[in-house]
């Protein structure tokens, strides 16, 4: 796996490469993550749990709690929305130019920031297929909390790993899993999206 590191007055950003990892990998993960989110990052995750579980096809709105610590010591425990893209501002969404992709939105640390208006800020992930594997880019960009490119340089060593375990495990999980077809316990989404800016949406999500 290949990653370099880039910064701009928006944010940090984090582009990656896989092989052996597929797309169809990566859009099962989003809403599976409590099964994935230890061997994401061992070393500073904690156990994911719901606070509201996604649902089978259409993860939107899901809201998952991620407690972990990261290499300054820092303890995180947010709670973290899957976005509607139209509700997304236009200046977020002109980074997305993969054809797979999850905007999330960092909300607070309580229960009582899922009520709230205007996320702390997002976490882009987005990819697409290649002759070897995948292609993506990670990126961090601050709204109602802006991140000092320090910050972003923190946040971008975690992403680094837990990207990077991809290929560790993402590949033997996804084909484990295909023995349990029961929906409820085992959801899936397709994660590409059409359109570009503006007009950028999800294409099989409704």
């Amino acid at each position: 796996m290949t990653m370099k590191v880039t910064q701009d007055s928006m944010g940090t950003h984090l582009d990656w490469k896989h092989e052996g990892v597929t797309p169809a990998m990566i859009d099962w993960f989003w809403s599976n993550m409590e099964k994935c989110f230890l061997l994401w990052h061992p070393s500073q995750h904690e156990p994911l749990v719901w606070a509201v579980p996604p649902k089978h096809g259409n993860p939107i709105g899901s809201v998952h709690i991620a407690p972990q610590t990261w290499n300054d010591g820092t303890r995180q425990n947010l709670y973290i929305r899957f976005e509607d893209l139209a509700t997304v501002s236009v200046e977020v969404k002109d980074y997305i130019v993969y054809e797979h992709c999850v905007v999330v939105a960092g909300l607070g640390f309580g229960e009582e920031s899922m009520k709230k208006g205007e996320p702390m800020g997002y976490r882009i992930h987005q990819w697409q297929k290649t002759d070897y594997g995948v292609v993506g880019k990670s990126s961090a960009i601050g709204m109602k909390k802006k991140e000092t490119p320090e910050e972003g340089i923190i946040w971008s060593q975690h992403c680094a790993e837990e990207v990077g375990n991809w290929g560790v495990f993402l590949p033997q999980m996804y084909n484990l899993f295909k023995v349990v077809t029961n929906t409820n316990y085992n959801p899936y989404a397709d994660l590409t999206v059409e359109g570009k800016g503006k007009e950028l949406k999800y294409k099989y999500i409704k």
